[in-house]
């Protein structure tokens, strides 16, 4: 069964991602608390959305899988899309079908609200991943390389803004918005 997340299920989506972290050989890169987490997903203001994969078992539904996405938005169609950030299925759990249905739900998502894409990245080592996702239609992007600024170059470059005079319009409501 898949259904939205709900704030109870924020520890054992924390639980998922740092097993996800550990797979994608970055255990040390996952940082964020329930905290975090929960504020991102049910604050005032909702950065990220999440799904839950659940098995029923011994009449309790018990959370197997989460896919966390966000809306972003194509200048080129003019529309909104989703970016999967992550899609996790635990181990014991793979191979179930809940994968498939997360994925399915989130191109429902797409459809129904006129979104023209649903993006994602992959680690180009996780050749079940690639191959699962070539199975269900979605194309590779070879010539786009992603680019990340973290750390101190993230800083360094933030300190060379001149900053952004202040205005009625929407650039200063999207920056005033907290993290």
């Amino acid at each position: 069964m898949i259904r939205s997340a709900k704030p109870s299920d924020v520890p054992a989506i924390l639980a998922m991602i740092r097993e996800l972290a550990e797979y994608e050989r970055a255990p040390q890169e996952a940082k964020a608390t329930e905290e975090q987490l929960r504020t991102a997903l049910f604050g005032e203001h909702p950065a990220v959305f999440a799904l839950i994969a659940e098995e029923v078992g011994g009449g309790a539904a018990e959370p197997v899988g989460f896919a966390l996405w966000f809306r972003n938005f194509s200048t080129w169609t003019g529309t909104h899309g989703v970016y999967l950030e992550d899609l996790y299925v635990t181990p014991r759990a793979r191979g179930g079908g809940h994968g498939k249905a997360l994925l399915a739900e989130l191109a429902r998502i797409c459809v129904e609200r006129g979104y023209a894409r649903f993006e994602w990245s992959v680690l180009d080592w996780n050749e079940p991943a690639i191959g699962f996702y070539a199975s269900i239609g979605a194309e590779p992007m070879d010539e786009w390389t992603v680019r990340r600024l973290s750390g101190e170059p993230l800083r360094a470059l933030a300190a060379q803004a001149p900053g952004i005079a202040p205005t009625s319009g929407s650039l200063s409501k999207a920056t005033s918005l907290s993290n």
